[in-house]
């Protein structure tokens, strides 16, 4: 079977199915198993001199081993069947889309539950966010979100098959156990760092061009083009930008995150709505949807066409 087409099955699986807590509960997911080789690895190797050399040591273990396994069922009968299974556990859509949603209903109910199910998705302290800052963190989240989690995933699945998916999601995954800026991982963490921002370099812009298409037409993709430098990642601004012209609010702006403080930011479609809504989260969801069908009717046309 084509790549795109079993992307595709992938993709609806995952809309169906999502993440079944059952499942997991009992077996370790391929992502908490990434995680933990890497957090072993961290504990092994962030030592002494050479930190940023040791960090490339690590993360080129990760992807041996990531990518070894992972091409395992090209060997064998029906490994597309395996390459279904594992693409829909790689992707998050369903679950972006629940974790997003439980925003929406924790504001509907009073503050504190917003704040409650936003603090489960976002690195911001949310003590500190009145309700129009809630629903923004997580219209953020889900724009950020959907390009890691969905977007980027299926451009790798697409290009490279399961291997592809399996070696961006262990990036992803580097990236954000030890590609921060402390003292402890600005070396060790580097290459993760800069290895992430390469690979989500296309994806980022190809989502942020996606819900312009979806949402706000060529109006949104002008905001986007010109505010998505704004956002210190060089990515992130892209699908962010692209949300908020299409929802027609602010996002980004000064925010405060625990540990760290209160970082100033410029605002994203400065010109929108600042005062976002429990509405407007449910509008984004929409959008992500949106997002998600145009995936999926892509990846049928490119696997119906390898077809003719």
């Amino acid at each position: 079977m084509s790549a795109p087409l079993v992307l595709a099955i992938a993709l609806i699986l995952d809309a169906v199915l999502g993440e079944p807590p059952r499942l997991w509960s009992r077996v370790s997911h391929p992502i908490v198993a990434i995680g933990r080789l890497i957090g072993w690895l961290d504990t092994r190797l962030n030592r002494g001199s050479a930190r940023r050399l040791r960090g490339c040591l690590a993360l080129a273990i990760v992807l041996v081993l990531v990518g070894a396994i992972s091409i395992v069922p090209w060997f064998l009968p029906y490994g597309w069947v395996i390459e279904i299974l594992a693409g829909a556990i790689l992707l998050a859509h369903r679950s972006l889309i629940q974790h997003v949603s439980a925003v929406a209903e924790g504001l509907r109910q009073s503050l504190a539950e917003g704040r409650r199910s936003v603090g489960l998705i976002v690195g911001r302290d949310p003590d500190t966010l009145d309700e129009p800052a809630v629903a923004r963190a997580a219209i953020e989240s889900a724009a950020e979100n959907f390009s890691d989690g969905v977007a980027a995933p299926a451009f790798w699945f697409a290009i490279a098959g399961l291997p592809g998916i399996a070696l961006y999601k262990a990036i992803n995954t580097a990236d954000s156990m030890i590609g921060h800026r402390t003292e402890r991982h600005l070396a060790f963490g580097w290459a993760a760092a800069r290895l992430d921002d390469l690979v989500n370099l296309i994806p980022a812009r190809l989502t942020g061009a996606l819900f312009c298409f979806v949402g706000g037409g060529a109006q949104a993709a002008q905001t986007m083009i010109r505010d998505a430098g704004h956002h210190r990642s060089p990515n992130a601004g892209w699908p962010e930008a692209a949300m908020a012209a299409s929802l027609g609010v602010a996002l980004a702006g000064p925010r405060t995150y625990a540990g760290v403080g209160t970082i100033d930011d410029a605002y994203i479609n400065a010109d929108g709505r600042r005062a976002a809504t429990a509405a407007d989260i449910d509008a984004a969801c929409i959008l992500l949807w949106r997002a998600w069908a145009g995936i999926v009717a892509a990846a049928l046309a490119a696997g119906l066409f390898t077809l003719l």
